[in-house]
Formats: C-alpha cells, sequence, structure tokens
C-alpha cells in the first residue's frame, strides 16, 4: 500500500474515523427513534432534513471562504435535475426502507448497492468488470440473500416484508444511479461538491414538497399535535438532529477518505455497519439469527475484497530499471546502421511509449 495513505498522524486518523462513525451511526438510530414514533410523516421528516442541509451550508457559507454557494440559474437547474431526481427518490425509498425493517437489519435490505453500482456503471461506460470486481460482486449479492431468506427463528411480525425489501432494493438500485450521475454532473457546479451538495438538497427539497402535501403529511401533523399519545418532542429535535448530523456525514465521509485510505475508510464503514448491528439488537431489541449475522459478515468480506482489487487495479505499474548504458549502446548502433537516431523505449507497457 502507498505510503500516502498513512502520511497523517495517528491521532488525527483516530479522531476523523472516530468522527466519521459517530455521525453515521447517530443518523441511523435517531432516524429510526423518529420513524418509530411518527410513521405516518417519513417524507415530511426527510424535508426537514434536507431543508435544515441547505439551511447550515449557508451558515458555513458565512464563517468558511471554501464554501460558496452557488448562483440560482435556470440553465444549470435543467442541467442538474437527473441527479436531484434520481438523489431524492433514493432517498424516499431509503427512509421507507429503514422506517419498515429493524435497524440491525438495515444494512441487509441495501446490501444490493455495490453490485448494482457495478452494473449501471459498467452498462453506462460499456465497459465489462474484471473478474475479481465480479467475484466481490457476487460474494455481496450472496450475502444480501443469505440475510433475506426465511428463517424459522425469527416471529412473523417482525420478519422483513417483501414490500420493505423492495423499497431496499430500489433505495439500492438509485443510489447506483446517483453514484454514476455525480461524476458527469459536477462540470455543471464547477467541479464543486459544496455546490453539487447545495444544489442537490435544495433541488430535492423542491421535489419533494409537493408530494409531502399530496400524501397528506401536513394534515397528519396537525392531527398527532393535538394526540396526546404523539412524542412530538422526538419529531422536532430528531428532524433537528438528524439534519445537522446529515450535513456533518457528509464533511466526515469526506474527511476519512482524505486524511485516510480508501481502504481505510471501508474498514470504518465495515466496523460501523457491526456496531450499528449489535446497538440495533441492544437499543431496540432487534433479533439477531446465524443467518443475518452471517449475511452481514459476508457483506463485508465482498466489500472489503471489492476496495482492494480497486486499489490494486489504481495502482500505477511499476517502473522498470533502465540501463542507460544499454541505450547509448544501441542509439549508436541504430546511429550507425539506418541514421534514424531514434530508439523506442518502453516503461511498463506498450501505453507508456517514450522517444528518445
Amino acid at each position: 500500500m502507498n505510503n500516502k495513505y498513512f502520511d497523517a498522524n495517528t491521532p488525527k486518523v483516530a479522531a476523523v474515523v472516530g468522527f466519521y462513525m459517530s455521525a453515521a451511526l447517530v443518523m441511523v438510530f435517531v432516524n429510526k427513534a423518529v420513524l418509530n414514533g411518527s410513521p405516518d410523516l417519513p417524507l415530511l421528516f426527510l424535508l426537514l432534513q434536507l431543508l435544515i442541509a441547505v439551511l447550515l451550508l449557508h451558515v458555513a457559507a458565512m464563517f468558511i471562504t471554501r464554501v460558496e454557494i452557488p448562483k440560482l440559474e435556470l440553465e444549470t437547474a435543467k442541467k442538474l435535475t437527473p441527479v436531484v431526481l434520481v438523489n431524492i427518490i433514493g432517498l424516499v425509498f431509503n427512509t421507507l426502507c429503514l422506517r419498515d425493517v429493524e435497524a440491525s437489519f438495515f444494512q441487509i435490505a441495501r446490501g444490493l448497492v455495490l453490485p448494482l453500482t457495478i452494473i449501471v456503471f459498467s452498462a453506462h461506460t460499456r465497459t465489462v468488470p474484471s473478474v475479481r470486481v465480479g467475484i466481490a460482486a457476487g460474494t455481496v449479492a450472496i450475502g444480501f440473500l443469505l440475510g433475506v431468506a426465511p428463517s424459522a427463528t425469527v416471529p412473523a411480525h417482525v420478519a422483513p416484508s417483501g414490500l420493505s425489501l423492495f423499497y431496499g432494493f430500489l433505495s439500492s438500485l438509485f443510489i447506483a444511479f446517483h453514484a454514476v450521475l455525480i461524476k458527469s454532473s459536477l462540470p455543471y457546479c464547477h467541479n464543486s461538491t459544496i455546490q453539487l451538495a447545495y444544489w442537490t438538497n435544495l433541488g430535492s427539497a423542491i421535489f419533494l414538497f409537493p408530494f409531502v402535501l399530496l400524501h397528506r403529511e401536513i394534515s397528519t401533523l396537525e392531527d398527532l399535535v393535538h394526540d396526546s399519545n404523539w412524542d412530538g418532542q422526538t419529531f422536532l429535535w430528531g428532524s433537528i438532529v438528524t439534519g445537522i448530523f446529515g450535513f456533518l456525514l457528509c464533511i466526515a465521509g469526506l474527511l476519512s477518505i482524505k486524511v485516510t485510505s480508501p481502504i481505510t475508510h471501508m474498514f470504518s464503514s465495515a466496523l460501523r455497519s457491526v456496531i450499528q448491528t449489535l446497538l440495533g439488537v441492544w437499543l431496540f431489541k432487534d433479533i439477531m439469527t446465524v443467518n443475518r449475522a452471517g449475511s452481514i459478515l459476508v457483506i463485508m468480506i465482498g466489500t472489503i475484497y471489492y476496495t482492494w482489487v480497486k486499489s490494486l487495479e489504481a495502482a500505477p505499474p511499476p517502473s522498470k530499471d533502465v540501463d542507460l548504458e544499454t541505450i547509448g549502446n544501441r542509439k549508436r548502433g541504430d546511429d550507425s546502421n539506418d541514421g534514424d537516431g531514434e530508439v523506442t523505449v518502453i516503461f511498463g507497457g506498450p501505453e507508456d511509449d517514450e522517444k528518445v
């Protein structure tokens, strides 16, 4: 592994990884607690998170020079409509999936993110993934199937429904589309991820608002406010906390990859999944079966293997030692034979041909 991944000192790496894992865990469990208490307000809950993220970006722009709020131009908005639509559709299905499954099962329900991303990217670029990438995707898919297989040890009232698994599949699929669209959308935002995040959150909130009205969640909220059994404090503070931590999670993920390495980041994500599962069993009394534990383990192995494979594929080929004396002899020989004075030296492969 390249030493550049370890330039940061150990305390900094530990702090960033801890920050990332903490933000991610808070997001999942506060989301789950709010959705358990207000299952009829999933879209309104998501809308509040998006609006808080937009507000926080404005606040950050006031104090951080690197955070630049983009100019709202209609032409740019049209170009970014596909990535915004895909983003909000994925978020909606992600929220519905989390609402309908146990917190410890959430990672399994969305376990097809990696295979679907590989498939969508390959179709988009018209390329065929390597055998090792295929093995990684297949491993993750097997882990998903292992987790969703019916189990006699899971009571019927807590077993994931077919609809919740469908939500998980659609969430994974739109996450895959989003990952592909981000790269093509960045040039419209001056290659600024902050500006793209602003457009995505604001645009998603605009597209989501009509569906909040159509789903009659405003009326539902009014009814719940007059219901003495409804815990409105959990919904209000949960919306604020998840909005803030959703914003922090974006920063934490970028820092985790920047300060550490992609492999270290993936290991921290895998560890987060394990902690999330254990906390789900402890906090929400989720049921953990052998199938589910095995599923999470297999998905983690496949994901980590994929990250390792991609790091190898991205690594530059080792340069071969060049015998300068031999090159000089070859050049002199060529000069005396054909007067061309040109010699081809190969560094690493055919694509690295260099004329000297």
